[in-house]
């Protein structure tokens, strides 16, 4: 398996899990919830949060322009809901400064080529390609220009999309993600083994971007070997907002990253082997030893 170099971090076979806190557009235009939902990521012990930046005018397809769409500011188009939402320079210095006062890393999924160039400003220690838009040649080629690593979701996908992608972009520079892209996934479509396909595949480190309810799943693709996990948090998943029910609360992500490090801790090297913790129950219980 390659390794990949993520700020101080790394990612790869030895290495412990990454666990990103996924903002996205959880904090509603708001710099001072995106700021709380930061705290709560730093708090938990997160490695990094995600943001997600659009140019709505190129990002929002036409069609979708002046749907009108209920919102906490009355019934709007969507293409103004997305500007409603949106993050522009002032709020990601803010965020860029505040992660850095935080220790933090942050980065993000750009939804659109004006996005890459608008983030290049930051120097970010990787970037996010959304499933979205894995069959855009064009926003891919751009991508592989910046030269950093890029972690890769693969939802509205099969195998044949993924290697072609995996193919594109070069296994050595990515982190795959298996996802299902949809908000909140139940259990029985998430197919966590595919975490396991992509790792007899690809010698790329393979991770796990979740969209459901609860903790247990993710846990799971832990203990299947993901190298790194996503998961969008909320400070309250009745919040307005599209990701919200599929969210994880401060909490539960408290919970999370503390099971992840016992889980991580607890499956070990995978040599079979006698502890010295259990030379005395030996005395004590093993009477017959002529094998």
């Amino acid at each position: 398996m390659y390794t990949l170099r993520i700020g101080k971090k790394k990612i790869g076979d030895s290495f412990p899990v990454f666990v990103v806190a996924e903002i996205g557009i959880n904090h509603n235009g708001d710099v001072n919830i995106a700021k709380k939902l930061i705290d709560v990521a730093v708090i938990a012990g997160c490695d990094a949060v995600k943001f997600q930046k659009r140019n709505p005018e190129e990002a929002v397809p036409e069609e979708y322009k002046n749907v009108k769409r209920e919102t906490p500011w009355g019934v709007i188009t969507y293409l103004e809901y997305r500007k409603r939402i949106e993050f522009w320079e002032k709020e990601y210095d803010e965020i860029d400064r505040y992660c850095q006062e935080k220790g933090i890393m942050w980065f993000a999924s750009a939804w659109d080529i004006s996005s890459i160039e608008f983030l290049k400003k930051y120097k970010l220690p990787l970037y996010k390609i959304p499933s979205a838009l894995i069959t855009n040649r064009e926003y891919l080629e751009k991508m592989k220009k910046l030269n950093k690593p890029l972690m890769v979701s693969t939802g509205m996908a099969d195998i044949q999309l993924v290697k072609k992608v995996v193919k594109f972009l070069g296994e050595e520079r990515i982190i795959l993600m298996h996802t299902v892209s949809v908000y909140p996934a139940k259990p029985e479509i998430i197919n966590l083994r595919v975490i396991n396909t992509y790792q007899r595949l690809f010698k790329c480190p393979v991770g796990y971007s979740g969209h459901e309810v609860g903790l247990q799943i993710t846990l799971a693709a832990v203990a299947l070997g993901a190298k790194a996990v996503e998961r969008h948090i909320t400070l309250d998943r009745s919040m307005w907002g599209t990701d919200q029910s599929a969210s994880v609360e401060p909490v539960g992500l408290i919970r999370l990253v503390r099971d992840i490090r016992i889980i991580e801790t607890a499956l070990g090297e995978g040599e079979k082997k006698k502890y010295p913790e259990e030379l005395e129950v030996e005395k004590r219980l093993r009477k017959v030893s002529n094998l």
